[in-house]
């Protein structure tokens, strides 16, 4: 197992983080968090080398994918860089690239419920005005799931708040900052109930974000 103690609060540089080999000639992984070798919950950063490809496959409980690099394709369409998808518990594919790409995923997170496929280019979806300055863009939310893209612009800064059963942060871009440290482009974070910090940025930053999806521990409160 990796990283399943949820906890306990897990930061990874993924830019200096090693690949490993996948089952798949052709595809490596940086591994975040991981249940157990090739089933259960994961969470990694994939890379396909051109013309790779995966066999078909089933997600018993839901994968999610955000294309940070290249394209990624399955017999469903092709998803360039910025594609954020959702295939739901029970879904099935067999995924390819054919000039490669790099995907942030998760594996088997879904509540056996949620049955939405999403399909959104993050690249033409519209910002939403957030607090203070920020910008965001939903992506997804089930029972008290949520996930989004959030923009923040140069010098903001964010009030002191809780995460009621967890938060989970990929830096696509810029550096995002808290009382605890620095984080550039690519560094991974997963805080636990009740966590706390005041976030804040120096350069324009954009975050996937996720909340409300870590167990909540009995007699939190």
């Amino acid at each position: 197992m990796l990283n399943m103690d949820f906890s306990k609060r897990v930061v990874i540089e993924t830019a200096t983080a090693q690949w490993q080999p996948s089952p798949a000639k052709g595809i490596e992984r940086k591994l975040l968090e991981r249940e157990e070798a090739e089933r259960g919950r994961a969470t990694s950063i994939v890379r396909y080398a051109p013309g790779s490809h995966f066999a078909t496959h089933e997600h018993p409980l839901g994968e999610e994918i955000v294309v940070l690099e290249g394209v990624f394709s399955d017999e469903t369409g092709d998803y360039p860089a910025g594609t954020y998808l959702r295939n739901p518990p029970g879904s099935s594919h067999a995924p390819f690239s054919e000039q490669g790409c790099t995907l942030f995923v998760k594996l088997h997170q879904f509540s056996r419920a949620d049955r939405e496929v999403v399909r959104i280019n993050t690249n033409t979806a519209p910002w939403l005005p957030g607090q203070g300055g920020l910008q965001v863009m939903p992506l997804h939310s089930f029972e008290t799931e949520h996930v989004a893209l959030v923009k923040w612009p140069a010098g903001e800064a964010f009030k002191p708040h809780r995460h009621y059963a967890g938060e989970e942060i990929l830096v696509l871009s810029g550096e995002f900052i808290d009382e605890h440290g620095h984080y550039p482009q690519g560094t991974w974070l997963r805080s636990p109930h009740a966590s706390k910090h005041t976030p804040r940025v120096d350069e324009e930053t954009i975050i996937y974000v996720k909340t409300g999806h870590l167990p909540v521990p009995e007699l939190a409160y």
